[in-house]
């Protein structure tokens, strides 16, 4: 199909046409038998072929060039100069100089004069082939020179390189170069020409003996169309370059040309130019038929490969043809690339080569758009040898730029968290080596990598190009959510994670959030062992895993080392077990069904959610106490006293004949030494005394007998509720008492003569009586005027008007006028106190 330079010299003899082939027939053999016209033409060949537009000069070129900049190699076909990207703002710019001036190598200039660039990540290389227009050839040595042109710093700086090159494979007959711009064709001019056996060599013989002498013409067939001629000059405007070099004719044209046309080959799309040159002189004419065709494969894809594909026979093979392939400057035998993961089929009459997504020598790009997509680039080179019936090898050469379509790239979370070890372990995998991990945050918190407290976070890496990140958190991190559904007992640690990946080298960001939680169930607040004692309740809590969520409390009040000591708690505490003993008639304690024989007191400690303080539990212990002798201060005003007359009244004494202040009040129950007592503290006779912190109710219990001397004596036992003032909504009123804390009660023993007994109506404080009780944590209060005399009441029941300034934190005391009688408590005393 394409044809070495052949001489056919045309005689014209008695009307008809003679032709009569050469054998051996070079140009150069032709120039010595044409003589010195024929040399002429060959000059005038060399001319034509060799012209070229002076262009306008590039700036001046630097000596130094930067270490890392630029890299050049001599392949076994073209030049390669590979610059790298980062070194500069802008996409470098290359300039050709020969001789003669700098030629900027535009996307159309280098089309037409042999020249690709090619951006790949990283780096811009440039190709120039041995051919190439402004490239000196002597010899078969090939020298390069260029200018660099780069954007530093805002500042364009111009570097001269040069570079000198000599093919390492000898040249075949016929060499095609597909390249990704341009189509190549170069053939030896010394070959034996073949057999004219094809009828457009003969149409084109014909056109060329009607041609006008000494001028060289091209002419060019599209799907077996001829078109007229065109010479050399116009072939140059149109863009074809023709070139005549040592020992070789150079054909070059850019794809899309006027002239050539598109056509399949075994479902395959290929792109044919077929073009004859050709000059009559004189009696002989010279012809070369020029025919170039390369498959225009863009390639497909099936999921994990990428597809191309070429026609097997292109050009007259007597065999099979040898098949080299690689990427980039690298060609491989075939059994190579196999190894490496690529395949070679051939059916149809067609070669198709399956290239692996993650094939060495391929590049990943990631591209972000909402989500994380890529796409593979493959430089591919592509090498078919075949030689024809003439044995004339044709080496085929393939310069192509693969690529996928726009893939999802879904990063994966693997959740490797257990729950033994306390902490959330989550893995980022599938990771770009071209996606940097640039922050973290952490349940909104942003989190640097360089932290390392409870939360770590390490990166691997894998030979397949990707890199997996794990993160380590502790469930004990504050940054950590807890939650708990008391109604499910589930607990909930929870890590919502915001990734901030990096895009290079474009520094783009991509957000990639996920969420983990570890659950536990069967979780439910702490729960104490408690078991009665004679003086108290004794409580046993063994630590859990959980128990940490929850706060204990007594009451509103945080139970603390501090707490206990000054309630009079006996409490011990480890990382395993907490021991708290609580005495009889401590604060905390609620008491019932008391009788002359006994009451029941309970106990409660609650479970507070740590974060809310909500009560989500609580552990209640109720014991039956019988002590001898003992006082109760209700929070609603009622004083209950079991008192121990048999330490006052002698032997035959009877306690169900004692009375308090108000005779009308006796025992609700009496054996024979004691008498229980039930009242409200402001009935039977109570006297109040206000202090500074605390409100005292005081009553007695009196008994007389006559003693031995005949003398009237009484025996009286002080009873008396002390309430904290912090604690009382209303201190007292006429209908109501109301108190958050029940009051600490003494009884008091005393024995004197009835004729004393008016000069000695003090009683005891309840500091006498048994040690006081504070409560670690008191409500503030605010600073308090000295109280001045108050306003006469103008009725029962009215508000009392206090002095200006002064702004009291609770009710004061009015006393009331009203007492119960005897029977009235004794009867009923609930509805008494309901009543008034």
């Amino acid at each position: 199909m394409l044809h070495a330079v052949c001489l056919v010299r045309v005689h014209q003899a008695s009307g008809f046409l003679r032709l009569v082939l050469v054998s051996r027939c070079s140009l150069l053999a032709a120039r010595l038998a044409l003589d010195t016209a024929s040399t002429s033409v060959a000059m005038a060949l060399w001319f034509v072929l060799g012209v070229a537009l002076l262009l306008p000069l590039s700036p001046a070129a630097c000596d130094h060039i930067p270490d890392g900049l630029v890299q050049m190699a001599c392949h076994d076909r073209y030049f390669m100069m590979a610059v790298n990207f980062s070194f500069g703002e802008e996409e470098p710019r290359f300039n050709a100089v020969d001789g003669m001036g700098v030629y900027p190598i535009t996307k159309q200039y280098a089309a037409r004069c042999g020249y690709s660039v090619l951006t790949v990540p990283g780096q811009v290389e440039l190709r120039a082939s041995y051919f190439s227009c402004h490239t000196d050839n002597k010899d078969q040595v090939f020298t390069f020179s260029f200018n660099l042109t780069v954007t530093h710093e805002g500042r364009e700086v111009a570097y001269a390189l040069n570079k000198t090159c000599s093919p390492s494979l000898p040249w075949s007959p016929r060499e095609v170069t597909c390249e990704i711009n341009y189509i190549e064709v170069s053939v030896s001019v010394g070959d034996t020409c073949p057999a004219m056996t094809q009828s457009a060599d003969w149409n084109a013989l014909s056109t060329a003996r009607s041609s006008t002498p000494s001028d060289w013409q091209v002419m060019f067939y599209t799907a077996k169309v001829q078109l007229p001629p065109m010479n050399l000059s116009e072939a140059c405007k149109q863009g074809y370059v023709f070139e005549l070099t040592n020992g070789r004719l150079v054909f070059r044209t850019p794809y899309g040309q006027p002239d050539s046309f598109s056509t399949e080959v075994n479902g395959v799309p290929v792109e044919v130019v077929h073009a004859t040159l050709f000059s009559r002189h004189s009696w002989v004419v010279f012809m070369v038929e020029l025919v170039a065709a390369c498959s225009m494969s863009e390639g497909s894809h099936d999921g994990g490969h990428v597809i191309w594909e070429t026609p097997e026979a292109l050009y007259p093979s007597l065999n099979s043809t040898q098949i080299k392939v690689g990427f980039g400057s690298e060609l491989m035998e075939l059994q190579i690339a196999e190894e490496r993961g690529l395949a070679v089929s051939q059916h149809n009459a067609t070669i198709q080569l399956h290239i692996p997504y993650n094939v060495e020598g391929g590049y990943r790009k990631i591209f972000v758009n909402s989500d994380l997509y890529e796409y593979y680039i493959f430089n591919l080179y592509f090498e078919q040898i075949s030689v024809d019936e003439n044995h004339l090898e044709t080496r085929l050469r393939y310069r192509r730029v693969l690529h996928t379509p726009l893939l999802p790239h879904p990063l994966f979370i693997n959740d490797r968290t257990v729950h033994g070890d306390w902490m959330f372990s989550v893995y980022l995998g599938d990771v770009p080596e071209d996606v940097e991990l640039a922050a973290l945050q952490l349940n909104g918190h942003e989190m640097t990598l360089s932290q390392s407290n409870a939360s770590t976070i390490t990166k691997v890496g894998y030979t397949n190009k990707t890199s997996g990140f794990i993160l380590n958190v502790s469930f004990d991190d504050p940054i950590v959510l807890h939650q708990y559904s008391s109604a499910d007992a589930v607990f909930q640690y929870k890590l919502d994670i915001n990734y901030t990946l990096m895009v290079l080298p474009e520094n783009e960001p991509f957000y990639y959030l996920t969420s983990v939680a570890a659950l536990f169930s069967d979780v439910s607040p702490p729960t104490f062992h408690a078991i009665c004692f004679e003086s108290g309740i004794s409580f046993k809590l063994n630590y859990q895993p959980f128990h940490y969520l929850w706060e204990i409390s007594i009451g509103s009040d945080l139970l603390t080392p501090e707490l206990a000591a000054h309630r009079g708690y006996i409490m011990s505490n480890d990382s395993k077990t907490l021991l708290l003993n609580v005495s009889l008639f401590t604060p905390g304690y609620t008491y019932k069904d008391i009788t002359l024989n006994g009451f029941l007191g309970t106990f409660e400690i609650l479970m507070r959610e740590r974060k809310t303080l909500e009560v989500q539990g609580s552990t209640i212990k109720t014991c039956p106490f019988s002590p001898m002798e003992f006082i109760v201060c209700s929070t609603d005003g009622w004083m209950t006293v079991v008192a121990d007359m048999s330490l006052t009244i002698p032997q035959g004494g009877i306690p169900a004949l004692t009375n308090l202040i108000d005779t009308e009040c006796g025992p609700k129950e009496a054996d024979n030494t004691r008498a229980l007592f039930s009242f409200p503290i402001n009935a039977c006779g109570s006297s109040i005394k206000l202090g500074k912190d605390n409100v005292t109710y005081q009553n007695e219990i009196f008994s007389k007998y006559p003693d031995v001397n005949k003398a009237a004596v009484t025996d009286r036992v002080l009873v008396q509720c002390m309430y904290p003032l912090a604690g009382l909504h209303r201190l007292f009123s006429v209908y109501r008492f109301e108190s958050e804390t029940a009051g600490v009660g003494s009884i008091i023993h005393k024995t004197q003569p009835t004729a004393d007994l008016q000069s000695n109506t003090k009683p005891a404080t309840a500091q006498e009586a048994q040690p006081a009780v504070t409560r670690v944590f008191k409500a503030p209060r605010a600073t308090r005027r000295p109280l001045k005399a108050l306003p006469a009441r103008k009725a029962l029941g009215e508000p009392v008007a206090f002095p200006p300034g002064h702004n009291p934190t609770a009710y004061y005391i009015r006393v009331s006028g009203l007492r119960p009688s005897w029977k009235e408590l004794k009867d009923s005393p609930e509805t008494w106190i309901s009543r008034n």
